[in-house]
C-alpha cells in the first residue's frame, strides 16, 4: 500500500469503527454471545488452515534472525487456538455488564443517583508478536460492546489476517457489523502514527509489546493510553515457608515458559531459609540450563550445586526483564527488605510471596505496589483467562482506570444516571 494513501486509509478505518461502535453499544447480550460462540466454532474448524498461515510468519521470522523467545510468541499451536476458543466461550457465558447500574442512592433532594456501565466506544490496539492477541482483543471488544482497530506486528501479519477474517465472519453471521473489528492490512508504520492521533474516532489506545513501542505511543498519542511496560516479576521465598511449595512455585514461575510477561525474572530468598532452599532450586535451574545472576551471598550458597551456572549480578540485573532462561537471585534479610527491593526494581506487574506467616502475607498484599500480588502461587497465573476474565487485552501497570489484566470492565466506562420524579433544585 502506497504511503501516500495511509492517512486516507486510516481515516476510513476510524470512520467505519465509529459507525460500528454505535451499533455495538446497543447490541443485545444474546447477539454478542452468539458471535463469540460462532468465533469459537470457526477457530476449531480452521486449526489446520490457521497453522498454514502461521507457518509463513514463523519461517519468515526465523529467516530474519528473530530471537527464539520472539519466535515462540508467534506460534499458533492447536493448544493456543483451543485456549482462544475457550476464552470466547468463557466470555459468552459471563454476565453482560453493559447497562448495569451500580451504587444507586437516594439523595435528600429526592433524586436517586447511580452509575451505569457503558462501552468506551472505539479502542485501538497496537501489539507485537503474539497473533492470539487478535482473538483476545476481538472477543473482549465484542463482549464489551465496543469497536476496535487492531494493528499487529509485521512478523505475524499472515496469522493476524487469517484470524481477523474469522472474527469478521462470526460478526456477520450473528447480525453484527463486520467493521466492529478491523485489522490494519498494511505493515506500514505510518498507520500507527495516524491511529494514535485520531481522537475524533479513537477513544483509547492500548499498546502491547516492547518497551520502545510503548514509550513511543505514550509520548506521541493524542488519545488516552492504557499501557503496560516490562514484566519484571518476582517470587519472594519467606521465612517461614513450605520449602517444597517454594521450590515448586519458583520452578514454575521461571521455567514453565520463558517468553511471557508474567514469568518470574527475580527470586528473593529470606536469609533464614536460603541455605536450605537455594541448593534445592539451584539443582532444578541447573538441570534446565537456567543462568542465575546472584548477589554474593546467593552465589556462595549455590556453589554446592554441581555445574551451576551462577554469575555475579550487576545493578542492572535487578531491573531486567530477561524473557529467557536467566533469573536474578538475591538473599534478603526478610519481608521488609523484600518489599523494598520489589517496589524499587520491579515493573509493578506481578509479584508473589511464598510464606506460612499470615501476617507476612497480608503485609505483602498491602505494601507491594504491583498490579497483581500473589500469595503461595506462581506469577504465571497473572493472565485474564486464568483470572476468569475470559481473555485479556493486556496487563496494565497504570494506576488509573484499569490495572492488572484488562478484561471486560477495563474496556468500559461509568456514566452517572439520575432518576427523579419532578424534583427541582432550590
Amino acid at each position: 500500500m502506497n504511503a501516500l494513501n495511509i492517512p486516507d486509509y486510516t481515516q476510513a478505518l476510524g470512520l467505519k469503527a465509529k459507525q460500528a461502535s454505535a451499533l455495538m453499544a446497543k447490541a443485545q447480550a444474546a447477539t454478542k454471545n452468539i458471535a463469540l460462540r460462532k468465533l469459537a466454532e470457526l477457530l476449531r474448524a480452521n486449526v489446520q488452515a490457521l497453522q498454514i498461515d502461521n507457518a509463513k510468519d514463523i519461517e519468515r521470522a526465523v529467516a530474519a534472525g528473530l530471537a527464539a523467545p520472539m519466535v515462540d510468541r508467534l506460534k499458533l499451536s492447536p493448544q493456543v487456538i483451543e485456549t482462544c476458543a475457550q476464552g470466547c466461550e468463557q466470555l459468552a457465558a459471563m454476565p453482560d455488564v453493559i447497562g448495569e447500574i451500580i451504587g444507586m442512592k437516594q439523595q435528600p433532594s429526592g433524586i436517586r443517583v447511580g452509575q451505569m456501565r457503558v462501552p468506551i466506544g472505539v479502542f485501538g490496539m497496537i501489539f507485537e508478536s503474539r497473533p492470539n492477541v487478535t482473538i483476545e482483543a476481538a472477543s473482549l471488544s465484542i463482549k464489551s460492546g465496543n469497536a476496535c482497530i487492531l494493528r499487529g506486528g509485521s512478523e505475524a501479519i499472515e496469522s493476524n489476517k487469517a484470524l481477523a477474517r474469522l472474527v469478521q465472519e462470526a460478526l456477520a453471521a450473528s447480525g453484527l457489523p463486520a467493521d466492529a473489528v478491523q485489522l490494519v492490512q498494511t505493515t506500514n508504520r505510518e498507520v500507527v502514527g495516524q491511529l494514535i492521533t485520531m481522537p475524533q474516532y479513537v477513544d483509547v489506545i492500548i499498546p502491547r509489546g516492547g518497551k520502545g513501542l510503548i514509550e513511543r505511543i505514550s509520548r506521541d498519542a493524542k488519545v488516552p493510553v492504557i499501557k503496560h511496560l516490562d514484566g519484571n516479576c518476582h517470587v519472594y521465598v519467606d521465612d517461614p515457608c513450605d520449602l517444597e511449595m517454594a521450590v515448586r512455585v519458583a520452578d514454575n514461575a521461571k521455567t514453565s515458559k520463558y517468553s511471557p510477561c508474567n514469568a518470574a525474572e527475580g527470586l528473593l530468598v529470606a536469609r533464614g531459609v536460603a541455605a536450605e532452599f537455594l541448593p534445592l532450586i539451584g539443582r532444578i535451574y541447573t538441570a534446565k540450563a537456567v543462568e542465575m545472576r546472584c548477589d554474593a551471598e546467593a552465589l556462595a550458597l549455590l556453589a554446592v550445586v554441581p555445574g551451576a551456572n551462577g554469575q555475579t549480578a550487576s545493578e542492572q540485573d535487578w531491573y531486567e526483564e530477561y524473557l529467557a532462561p536467566i533469573i536474578s537471585i538475591k538473599v534478603v534479610e526478610g519481608l521488609d527488605e523484600a518489599i523494598a527491593h520489589i517496589n524499587q526494581y520491579s515493573s509493578h506487574h506481578t509479584d508473589a510471596i511464598i510464606t506460612r506467616d499470615h501476617m507476612h502475607a497480608q503485609r505483602f498484599l498491602r505494601e507491594v505496589d504491583s498490579a497483581s500480588v500473589m500469595v503461595n502461587t506462581s506469577t504465571r497465573f497473572a493472565d485474564g483467562f486464568e483470572f476468569g476474565l475470559g481473555a485479556e487485552i493486556g496487563i496494565s501497570t497504570d494506576k488509573f482506570h484499569a490495572r492488572g489484566p484488562v478484561g471486560i470492565e477495563g474496556l468500559t466506562s461509568l456514566k452517572y444516571v439520575v432518576l427523579g420524579d419532578g424534583e427541582v433544585r432550590v
